[in-house]
């Protein structure tokens, strides 16, 4: 009775001492993990001071406020873009803001897009998707190439880009994109805008697109695809061509589904 009762008292020693260690190591790896991000989090900080500085300085007929110039959450956006080179992100930054003041963005509005708005081929959808992203729905057998001028077409998909990201939950940076492929022809095939739609992702808003559905596909449409992938670059690898119902069981709820997608 006595050897059991002693190697108990030994077992139930080195259990407590096993988990004496646990507790340590993992509350050295908290402590170390909490500094690395103070330590990452401080250092990011003195980045955008040093872009924001710099861009004070050389870049004087640069707008300043939301989206300007001193805008410290923009700078720190296109920084991680670029992997927090600071040169590289200033060249992104200057082309961003220089543009967004001469396609005047803050100024579009519903009014300023009605025509483009009224061809229902594209808006931003009313609830977020089942990973709390923003969701832009194009319809693209709905658009003519021609039949608008280009530039309403182009200020149409800014409007909605601004309009998604400005309703983007708390720790959510992403949009998706979703392209109802139902219904479309060779009629419809503009490769002018869709590398302009690009062009803005990668220029403008860098980082902003998180994944884009093709769905339900036509054959037409593979050859056009396989012209355009090149021009896209790297956001080729965003793309996922699926089924209208792939797109109803995995992306949103019973709630949440798009109208033009319920059965």
């Amino acid at each position: 009775m006595s050897i059991r009762f002693s190697s108990t008292l030994v077992a139930a020693s080195v259990n407590l001492k096993n988990s004496k260690n646990l507790f340590i190591n993992r509350s050295r790896s908290c402590r170390f993990s909490v500094r690395s991000c103070v330590s990452e989090s401080h250092h990011a900080h003195k980045l955008v001071l040093e872009v924001k500085e710099r861009l004070a300085k050389d870049c004087t007929s640069l707008p300043v406020g939301k989206n300007g110039r001193d805008d410290e959450e923009m700078i720190l956006w296109f920084l991680k873009d670029r992997r927090f080179s600071v040169d590289e992100a200033i060249g992104k930054l200057t082309k961003a803001i220089k543009w967004r003041h001469e396609f005047k963005v803050n100024e579009l509005s519903e009014d300023s897009i009605k025509a483009a708005t009224d061809t229902g081929k594209a808006y931003v959808h009313g609830f977020l998707d089942v990973k709390g992203r923003p969701v832009v729905i194009v319809a693209p057998a709905k658009h003519t190439p021609g039949l608008l001028d280009p530039v309403e077409d182009e200020k149409l998909c800014v409007f909605l880009l601004e309009k998604a990201l400005s309703k983007l939950p708390a720790g959510q940076h992403k949009i998706l994109g979703i392209f109802d492929l139902r219904g479309f022809g060779s009629q419809n095939a503009d490769l002018k805008f869709l590398t302009f739609l690009f062009d803005v992702f990668y220029y403008y808003y860098p980082s902003r697109l998180d994944e884009v559905l093709f769905v339900d596909a036509p054959f037409i449409f593979q050859p056009i695809w396989q012209f355009t992938k090149p021009l896209v670059k790297q956001y080729a690898s965003l793309v996922m061509f699926c089924s209208a119902e792939t797109l109803r069981k995995e992306y949103f709820t019973e709630e949440t589904l798009p109208s033009n997608f319920r059965s």
